[in-house]
């Protein structure tokens, strides 16, 4: 029998591949699954990235393989985005590299920068693939608590030095995913110095940068008033533009760190097809305000779960951005109450233990579910749970 390499082994499952094979299995046996546990958009990009993704197919001369680096246009495209919403000049020749959607750049930009031995500082709660991308590079992971009470920021300070010395990046996710809390300025100036006092590498997982309610405004880690050589930040198109699937991102920041990247994504993967570039450039050029109608019709879908969480057990911190609601189990075990969901209520949610040690106890919603499906949902939540 072939065994898989040490490091495999020591790479727990992944939780969404694990539930996507459960839920196809029920769905052989014509069982209708709501599936709240995915960040999956569900509304289309607007049609001038469709058709430019068209229009540029159809140009022979785009048939080809691509630099590592990309399209110029696209680099240029991806600056004059920064420049326009954060006031943040990058030089699109070094400080921009277009990755294969961000969860590819999130566990290369680990392989460029950690060895066996070396320390990544992990936010607990956060998106599981830092914690599966440290693994695979063999190094070790230090769970840094957010703060529930101080709206789920980083505590730094906890941080014992003898950690520090050997830490060698630190993950922040803000619109975070599960909980959707925002921070500031100040914070990304904070953490930032932070990072350049210790020598470590700042990386900004920035995916849902424009999936905002109530106003709420995104800042972003390159504003803060530290060392550019200290962060990275990553953008991705699937959240900000509907492209899910379309496996478009880039890095930002740090000309050493995009190098670094550069070197392991040029051992491991070739760049874009040219025609998935020029509808990213379309998505970032077209005019934004679309922006809001679709984050209205998110934020309406945020309060319906809301609104049925003290029906169902739950309760929650209203979510500024991101994609999710992150609630808190009132009475019993989380993983139990999302198996019962899913078995009974047919009701697939995210458990809180998927996001670290610090998730126990919490389930997460997605609000990327069409209207009448997720009222269906919630309906068919409503009608389990009291009846348990």
């Amino acid at each position: 029998m072939l065994q898989p390499s040490a490091r495999l082994k020591n790479l727990p499952p992944y939780f969404f591949s694990v539930i996507g094979d459960r839920i196809r299995q029920m769905q052989s046996e014509k069982i209708k699954v709501y599936r709240l546990d995915i960040g999956n958009p569900d509304m289309p990009p607007p049609s001038a990235v469709i058709e430019s993704l068209a229009t540029s197919a159809s140009n022979p001369k785009n048939h080809g393989y691509n630099s590592y680096r990309g399209t110029p246009a696209f680099r240029r495209a991806m600056a004059k985005h920064y420049q326009r919403r954060f006031g943040v000049a990058l030089d699109p020749d070094v400080e921009i590299l277009p990755l294969l959607g961000s969860k590819e750049g999130i566990v290369n930009i680990t392989l460029a920068h950690l060895s066996k031995g070396d320390i990544a500082l992990i936010p607990d709660i956060g998106y599981p693939a830092y914690a599966m991308g440290t693994r695979l590079a063999e190094a070790e992971i230090h769970w840094v608590r957010l703060d529930p009470t101080d709206g789920y920021r980083p505590m730094l300070d906890e941080i014992p030095m003898d950690i520090l010395n050997r830490a060698k990046v630190l993950w922040i996710n803000y619109p975070n995913n599960p909980t959707g809390a925002m921070i500031t300025l100040e914070d990304y100036n904070r953490i930032a110095n932070f990072c350049q006092k210790h020598n470590i590498l700042l990386i900004s997982d920035n995916p849902y940068m424009d999936v905002l309610f109530d106003g709420a405004t995104a800042p972003s880690a390159l504003q803060a008033d530290a060392d550019r050589n200290y962060i990275v930040e990553f953008f991705s198109f699937s959240k900000s533009y509907n492209m899910a699937g379309w496996r478009l991102g880039a890095a930002l920041g740090s000309k050493g760190a995009i190098d670094n990247l550069l070197a392991v994504k040029s051992n491991i993967d070739s760049a874009h097809f040219t025609p998935i570039y020029d509808a990213g450039i379309t998505a970032l050029d077209t005019p934004q305000d679309w922006l809001d109608e679709r984050n209205a019709i998110y934020q309406q879908r945020r309060d319906k779960i809301m609104s049925i969480l003290p029906k169902i057990g739950l309760s929650a911190d209203i979510p500024m951005g991101s994609l999710y609601v992150w609630a808190k189990v009132l009475d019993g075990d989380a993983t139990a109450y999302v198996e019962s969901a899913l078995t009974n209520a047919h009701v697939s949610l995210a458990p809180g233990g998927a996001y670290g040690p610090g998730g126990e106890g919490y389930v997460r919603f997605s609000v990327g579910v069409e209207d009448n499906e997720l009222a269906e949902a919630l309906d068919a939540l409503v009608s389990w749970y009291n009846k348990r």
